[in-house]
This record gives structure tokens, C-alpha cells and sequence, in this order.
């Protein structure tokens, strides 16, 4: 770590002097939800936020993105800060006074807070811009909800923005309960899980439901699959390098006297290491085939890839908590005892270059984090006091990293 406990201060006290009219952007952006890769007011939003900030900005072609290269006023490397702006269809209840004004649509996940943060640091790097030995990236990305945004803004070249490949890259999680408000927490290596999805369609032969001797019954094989599946996660991976599979719908026949031809089983399946994500298919599809065949059956397996896992590099998780514990204190950093089963498209970039991703507590004023409602929820709600910590954060790395040099 490079910076000084002064500039450490100034940008700790230049983020809480921007707080109201962050506030303001990110409820502007919470009345406004978009959800996928097509995000037309958001983008707009955003363009109008950072348009006075002297950037190269340019628009995404295939996703409603943003990217914006701040210039330095020295020569050196560039870095990338990150933030996600799509939505989720959920119905809002949390009964703010700036909730959601399109019907099934919810910033739940907090990324309202995730670009207003953005902008915070892009700020507050652009008041900095002489001290700057390089170059800055700011991502603004769509699509990080299941749709692979990032990747398609890496094919866009979001990494070679600035002219050059980006040195590192550094990105956030607010979190409506589980951290108390202002804290961070990461960690080296993994910090979020590989997510894969998987179709089972069991195929057999339909008949009347009082005669399964002149059938082939798939019910009873998919639920024989469903239990299977659960003992191959103990038996066939490391305890210390799980594999958790959850089957989250079976669907099959039509009425209760009716046995049907197929049986259809939808999963997520999580992973916490690259080397355990590459077997995973083969092995499950192993297991599915073996149990259909022992009936006389057959069933395919339609394996789907999702997101990688997200894998920290230990030097920036250490850059990270020095900056954190200089600009906050000791306590305001902690580092997370294990990883999380969520999955993030940020792991594409990492797995591009060196960086840091975290968590950022932001449970609501009074509420307890162990019981307030997780991200996702209908009713998540946020403390906006974090966007006094997530953009001085971010700054600061940024800043850090850039004095180190190439």
C-alpha cells in the first residue's frame, strides 16, 4: 500500500461530502429497473451522471453498456473498476418511497447502488486526475443477472479500453443483511462459487396408471435420480471442495391415473474450484445415465455452463485490506471464513487479470443483519450510507494500484 492516512481521509471525506446526491442517482435508478442485457434509461442515466467529468466514453454495440476511460495526468498502467447495473423480475414490497415504478421489476440485488457507486468514484478520481500515474476504466455493465454481460464486453474490448491492457481489476457487493453496514469482507482465492444449471429428461413409455407392469414408469427414476445425485456430491468430491446440487423443479404427467412418457428435472449446480467445475458434467450425466439404464430407460442430459468461479488474487485481496483498515479502521475489514455460493460474471474478468472482489455491507438502519432480508428478496432494502464507503474504496484502489506502477 502507497497512499498516505491523509489522502486515505480526503477521499474517505470527499465520499461522504458526495453521499446526497449519490442518494439521489441511485433512487432515480431504483424507480427505473431494467432488466437483461438492453438497458436504455439506465444507460442514459449514467451517461448524464458522468458527462461532465472530462472522459472517453463510448457505448457497447450488442448491450446497452457503458465504458468510460479517465485519463491520468501522468503516464502508467490502467485499471478497471467495475460496476453491474441490470435489475430482477421481482415484484417489489420493500415500501420505500422511491420503489420500483415498472410492474415486476426490482433493483434487488442492489446494483443501483453498484453503478451510483461507480460514478462516486468516478468522481472522486477525476478530482484526483494530476495525481493519477495512468489510466482508469470504468465499466458500467449490463447483463450480470444470468446473462454474461461482462464476457461480452470483454468481446467488445472493455479491457483494452484505455489503450492497453488493464493491469488489474476491482469490483463490489453491497449486501442487504448478513454484514453490518460500512464493513468489508473478501477473501484469496475462491471468494464466489462456479454456477452451472442441468436439464434431466427422463425418457420411458406412458400407460394407465393402474397397469405400470405394461409401461416404463420415469417418475420413480427421476426421483431415484433426484436422491442419487445428492449421494454422488459426498461420495465422488472432497468435502473440503464441495459440489452442491439442487433440484429446484420436476415436472411429469398430466393427471393421477396416467403414467407419462418423460420426467423433466431442472438443477443448479455450484462448484468452488476449476478443477471440480470440469468433472462435474461427466460425472452427473455418469450417474443419470446408469440409474435410467438400471430400469431400462434412457435420459439425456442437457449440462449447461454458467458462470465461472470467482478466484481473488491474494495480492490485491492484501491491497484491499490494508486500504480498507487505513481508511476505517482495523475492524472494518474482515475476511470472509469461506466462500459464498453465489456466482458473479466479475470472474471473467479475473480470470483475464489480477484483481479484487468484495462485499460491502449495507443492511438497513435498525435491522438486525442475521435476520434482514437477503438480496434477491422482494423485500431487500439497502443503507444508503454504503455509497460513502463503496466509491472511496474503489478510488483508493485505483489510486494504489496505479502508483505501483506496470
Amino acid at each position: 500500500m502507497t497512499l498516505s492516512p491523509e489522502t486515505l481521509a480526503a477521499l474517505r471525506s470527499d465520499a461522504t461530502a458526495q453521499l446526497p446526491s449519490l442518494v439521489e442517482l441511485r433512487r432515480a435508478l431504483h424507480r427505473s429497473p431494467e432488466i437483461g442485457l438492453h438497458l436504455p434509461t439506465t444507460q442514459q442515466l449514467v451517461l448524464d451522471a458522468i458527462a461532465l467529468l472530462g472522459l472517453e466514453v463510448r457505448r457497447g454495440t450488442g448491450l446497452s453498456s457503458v465504458v468510460a476511460v479517465l485519463r491520468g495526468g501522468r503516464p502508467g498502467p490502467a485499471v478497471l473498476l467495475r460496476g453491474d447495473m441490470d435489475a430482477l423480475p421481482v415484484t417489489e414490497d420493500t415500501g420505500e418511497p422511491f420503489t420500483s415504478e415498472r410492474d415486476g421489476v426490482m433493483h434487488a440485488c442492489g446494483h443501483d447502488l453498484h453503478v451510483a457507486g461507480l460514478v462516486g468514484a468516478a468522481r472522486l478520481l477525476a478530482d484526483r486526475r494530476d495525481e493519477l500515474a495512468g489510466d482508469v476504466v470504468l465499466m458500467f455493465q449490463p447483463g450480470e443477472e444470468g446473462d454474461h454481460g461482462a464476457r461480452l464486453m470483454i468481446e467488445e474490448g472493455v479491457l483494452d479500453a484505455a489503450g492497453s491492457r488493464v493491469v488489474a481489476v476491482y469490483g463490489l457487493h453491497v449486501m442487504s443483511s448478513v454484514l453490518p453496514t460500512g464493513l468489508v469482507a473478501s477473501k484469496a482465492g475462491t471468494m464466489l462459487a462456479a454456477a452451472d444449471s442441468v436439464v434431466v429428461t427422463v425418457h420411458g413409455r406412458g400407460g394407465h396408471g393402474s397397469m405400470p407392469h405394461l409401461a416404463a414408469d420415469p417418475v420413480p427414476v427421476a426421483a431415484e435420480i433426484v436422491l442419487a445425485l445428492q449421494a454422488m456430491v459426498t461420495r465422488q468430491f472432497d468435502v473440503f471442495d464441495p459440489v452442491v446440487v439442487t433440484v429446484g423443479r420436476i415436472a411429469a404427467g398430466t393427471t393421477n391415473n396416467v403414467i407419462p412418457a418423460t420426467a423433466v428435472l431442472e438443477a443448479t449446480v455450484r462448484s468452488f474450484s476449476e478443477a471440480t467445475h470440469a468433472v462435474v458434467p461427466e460425472r452427473l450425466t455418469r450417474v443419470v445415465d446408469g440409474i435410467a439404464a438400471a430400469h431400462g430407460l434412457t435420459a439425456t442430459v442437457d449440462y449447461r455452463r454458467g458462470y465461472p468461479v470467482t478466484s481473488n488474487t491474494p495480492a490485491e485481496v492484501d491491497r484491499l485490506a490494508g486500504l480498507v483498515r487505513g481508511m476505517l479502521g482495523e475492524q472494518a475489514y474482515l475476511t470472509a471464513p469461506q466462500p459464498l455460493s453465489g456466482a458473479e460474471d466479475f470472474s471473467y474478468l479475473l480470470q483475464e487479470v489480477p484483481g479484487a472482489y468484495f462485499g460491502l455491507g449495507a443492511t438497513p438502519p435498525g435491522e438486525d443483519p442475521a435476520t434482514a432480508a437477503y438480496n434477491h428478496s422482494a423485500q431487500a432494502r439497502f443503507a444508503e450510507e454504503s455509497l460513502a464507503v463503496g466509491p472511496a474504496v474503489l478510488a483508493a484502489l485505483a489510486l494504489d494500484r496505479l502508483a505501483e506502477g506496470g
